[in-house]
């Protein structure tokens, strides 16, 4: 299979599967199907990506690698919005589009979740660009883009630990999670799901210029840094979260960084102890 076709195939499923995560959403009136059905989508075009015969001199150890890699990352995220979606929680970012859209909504939903379809196909190429380098045997590239996915999969796994243990305690009831990773980034979840995306770029790029293509991966942590940091990730939730706090998110927000982990900037008034995000 040539590339161009492989794009087109790829292009055309995560198209016909968000037009059926807005479907999903409008009949229900829960938003949390788009998240869920767009990380299944997306994992779903990544592994196929991967493994694709392309016509090349893919090394098929590594192409089983990265398939992994984007299937466990796919299973673990869309399985967490699939048990919020469930349990009947709207995601209020996508609630508040709704009602900034007015009757408008339906068509610009389905218009906004096709971008999205593009952003998956980006990501699925990032992957193909790691699978398919063709160096044989296992080299330091492969071994330090697993080790950051599995970094990135403990750490996230660690931050939806600590907010739902802390969520859960009636005692935390309307306050803001300020505790273990939420005490350095104001979204753990958000900077290490960035942090798996750098390990396609990692197993891609190769440093003699034998596979030009690998720089093609780096488009992964970008897209997603822009995403989650500057349009539908931290952005809306931090509105939503103004509006349900009000000044002990401000007080976290002054103390806390927004994104790349560090030492909070002075010592925890007794507004902000403890938020948990909802």
């Amino acid at each position: 299979m040539n590339l161009p076709l492989a794009f087109i195939l790829l292009a055309a499923g995560l198209s016909l599967a968000m037009a059926g995560a807005w479907r999903a959403a409008e009949r229900s009136g829960n938003h949390g199907w788009v998240d869920t059905i767009w990380s299944f989508a997306t994992g779903f075009a990544g592994v196929a990506g991967a493994l694709m015969p392309l016509g090349n001199a893919s090394w098929l150890p590594r192409q089983m690698l990265v398939a992994t890699l984007v299937a466990l990352w796919s299973l673990r995220l869309g399985l967490h919005i699939l048990r919020r979606t469930r349990a009947g929680h709207d995601d209020p970012r996508y609630a508040e589009l709704r009602r900034e859209w007015g009757a408008a909504a339906p068509r610009r939903l389905f218009l906004f979740l096709q971008v999205q379809a593009l952003a998956a196909l980006l990501l699925a190429g990032a992957v193909m660009a790691a699978a398919h380098n063709p160096l044989p045997g296992w080299r330091v590239g492969d071994m330090i883009g697993l080790a950051l996915f599995v970094v990135a999969v403990l750490g996230a796994a660690v931050a939806d630990r600590q907010l739902a243990r802390f969520r859960a305690a009636p005692a935390h009831r309307g306050r803001v999670c300020d505790t273990g990773l939420w005490s350095l980034t104001r979204h753990p979840n958000y900077f290490f799901e960035w942090l798996g995306w750098l390990a396609y770029p990692a197993i891609a790029i190769d440093l003699t210029g034998t596979y030009p293509w690998g720089a093609a991966a780096l488009v992964a942590p970008l897209l997603i840094y822009v995403l989650l940091v500057h349009l539908s990730g931290i952005p809306p939730t931090e509105a939503h979260m103004l509006r349900s706090r009000g000044d002990a998110f401000r007080d976290y927000r002054r103390r806390v960084n927004a994104f790349w982990p560090g030492p909070p900037r002075h010592a925890p008034g007794r507004a902000a102890r403890g938020a948990g995000k909802s």
